[in-house]
């Protein structure tokens, strides 16, 4: 008795841990992509806040030396892991969810709806971005110590300090999530993977994962360089998205060439790191979890 007590016991524990299956990849593969791709999203920022070419932010944090170049880690991999964690789980979800009420006739309806949700819902965990903009731009290395210090620090300014560069965030994530998810769906459906091995659909993963994530993340560059900006602040007035974008453009001759500085790190970065999110997960789903990635 006390057997078949135990083994329905396992059960109901495997069942809850499947049921998370998609936070569970999600977070697995922001951890495995951040502590990759750091460095260079380090030197991409710089070029975004300082407007200089990718030499010479790589020459700054050569400079700074290997102690600062990992500055700033906690905040993305805490924000990154659950920011995707949340991303995978409640797009998989939100699409349940659509399925099962509303059974609506085009399924890139349903993916785009639930993306967008998910997206939105991303927006939540803004303070962590916030922060890391402080801990990366170096005229803030003597003012905090460390990620939980400078957490600390801006809760004097009081909670919506933590909020600085929100709209943009959310103009961003939620339509480049769909264009994400849209895009995954329409190259799992087109690349067949069947007779694929392992390693070959690991190559395929990863493809996907990598132009989908280095197109969208280009597209939507100019908003990260206002976003950056706004975050890069602390205390005082609150500049607006629009007066900001305004403020940048003046500052870079109106020049849109200017205004795309840096992203050709960004995109070598998204294109790594979307490639090493899209195949981790993938592989985290379908190994560990033994679960379909799609609905």
């Amino acid at each position: 008795m006390n057997k078949i007590k135990e083994i329905r016991m396992k059960a109901i524990d495997v069942n809850k841990v499947n049921h998370y299956a998609e936070v569970v990849s999600g977070g697995g593969a922001a951890f495995i992509n951040i502590t990759v791709t750091f460095p260079i999203n380090k030197a991409m920022f710089r070029q975004q806040l300082y407007g200089i070419s990718s030499f010479r932010a790589i020459e700054q944090l050569r400079k700074e030396g290997f102690r600062n170049l990992y500055r700033g880690l906690m905040p993305p991999l805490m924000q990154k892991t659950t920011s995707l964690a949340v991303m995978f789980g409640s797009f998989y979800r939100f699409q349940r969810l659509i399925d099962e009420h509303f059974s609506l006739e085009s399924k890139y309806a349903t993916i785009s709806i639930a993306a967008m949700g998910a997206g939105t819902l991303e927006g939540i965990f803004t303070p962590f971005e916030r922060v890391q903009v402080l801990m990366q731009d170096k005229k803030y290395h003597k003012d905090f110590k460390n990620t939980i210090h400078a957490f600390k620090e801006l809760r004097t300014f009081g909670i919506h300090e933590y909020y600085r560069g929100f709209l943009p965030i959310l103009l961003r994530n939620g339509p480049s999530n769909v264009l994400f998810f849209v895009g995954r769906d329409y190259f799992q459906e087109n690349f067949s993977y069947k007779g694929d091995d392992a390693s070959v659909k690991i190559i395929k993963d990863f493809v996907g994962g990598a132009v989908l994530g280095a197109l969208i993340s280009t597209a939507f560059y100019p908003m990260n360089v206002v976003k950056t900006r706004m975050q890069s602040k602390v205390g005082g007035d609150f500049c607006s998205f629009h007066e900001t974008f305004r403020i940048i453009l003046k500052e870079r001759d109106y020049s849109v060439r200017k205004l795309f500085r840096g992203f050709h790190l960004n995109y070598i970065r998204s294109f790594v790191s979307w490639g090493v999110i899209n195949a981790s997960f993938e592989l985290l789903m379908t190994k560990v979890f033994n679960k379909s990635t799609r609905v």
